[in-house]
């Protein structure tokens, strides 16, 4: 699932932020696997956007998340190709 998850990241398209966020949030597991930065495939500022558009009951709960993800650091240095490229030595280092 995270690598399903990784692939979405990758084509960085807005519409599969909920759906990584759907699997996400599927068990406590995938919860604990699925890296938060896996949401922001099209961008930080671009995946905040999108979800308080969208303004959905799970729109609202993985912005909310995301917030908190971001004031807690997770999100310090964050940039889209570094993220790929770094998962992409992980995977196939």
């Amino acid at each position: 699932m995270k690598l399903c998850c990784l692939q979405l990241f990758n084509a960085g398209q807005l519409g599969d932020v909920l759906v990584i966020w759907q699997a996400k949030e599927s068990s406590w597991n995938a919860h604990c696997s699925i890296d938060v930065q896996l949401l922001c495939g099209a961008g930080l500022d671009a995946t905040r956007a999108y979800l308080e558009a969208d303004g959905s009951a799970q729109a609202v709960e993985a912005l909310r998340y995301l917030l908190d993800c971001e004031a807690a650091g997770d999100f310090v240095g964050f940039s889209v190709v570094e993220e790929s490229r770094w998962r992409a030595n992980y995977y196939l280092g």
